[in-house]
């Protein structure tokens, strides 16, 4: 959805008809209109299940809370995300450090078989 359009290119940008709330909107937007229609229904259910909790009827009210969820819900899914962004890089760390001394040590034993002398090796 893109809202600095010129007047030209809104008049090519395909409109979505969508509700929410018991309002229709038209939605100007190059994105695959499933999509829109999908955000749209989310918007529409959270709003519904705010304002079966609450006792205002008051739709721009309903709306504020269900965007307040809907930003608590995106900050604390960016939080986890963090969270597991930072477990992976320390164990990716981890996982080079072990490969490191793995590959420190497999050198210092070839280097140790090279330079020892197979010839001084007796059977008798």
């Amino acid at each position: 959805m893109s809202f600095n359009k010129s007047n030209m290119d809104q008049a090519s940008t395909p409109t979505i008809r969508v509700e929410i709330y018991n309002q229709t909107y038209n939605i100007r937007s190059d994105g695959d209109s499933e999509y829109i229609t999908q955000l749209a229904e989310f918007v529409d259910g959270r709003m519904r299940e705010i304002s079966s909790g609450t006792l205002t009827v008051d739709s721009l009210k309903v709306a504020i809370l269900a965007a307040l969820h809907i930003a608590d819900e995106l900050h604390r899914l960016k939080r986890l995300h963090e969270q597991a962004d930072s477990q992976l890089a320390s164990r990716s760390a981890e996982c080079a450090e072990m490969l490191d001394r793995l590959l420190k040590v497999r050198s210092n034993v070839e280097q140790q078989q090279q330079n020892s002398p197979a010839g001084n090796i007796a059977f008798t």
